[in-house]
């Protein structure tokens, strides 16, 4: 069930300079969950993290497309879109 933030696509940037691409409808709640190494398992051996970028979806379905259409992009074409701030077909 989405709160009234609605579901949310989101970039970390990790310690290692990484990024990490989720999605979630409490992107507080998310965010506490990751700082204490209970968010994933790709972010809890690179602590601490930071949001640097967040795009409103209209649904968990919208949501999870956009995810996995930015997991599938170059860490360079990330790195661009945290840098833009947008995404190609904005």
């Amino acid at each position: 069930m989405a709160t009234e933030q609605g579901w949310l696509v989101y970039l970390l940037r990790c310690a290692d300079g990484s990024l990490y691409t989720g999605i979630t409808n409490d992107l507080a709640r998310r965010l506490r969950a990751h700082e204490s190494g209970r968010g994933s398992r790709y972010t809890r051996s690179r602590l601490p993290v930071e949001p640097v970028w967040t795009r409103p979806c209209a649904s968990r379905g919208e949501a999870l497309r956009l995810e996995a259409r930015i997991k599938r992009l170059p860490a360079a074409r990330k790195r661009r879109l945290v840098i833009e701030g947008r995404f190609p077909d904005d």
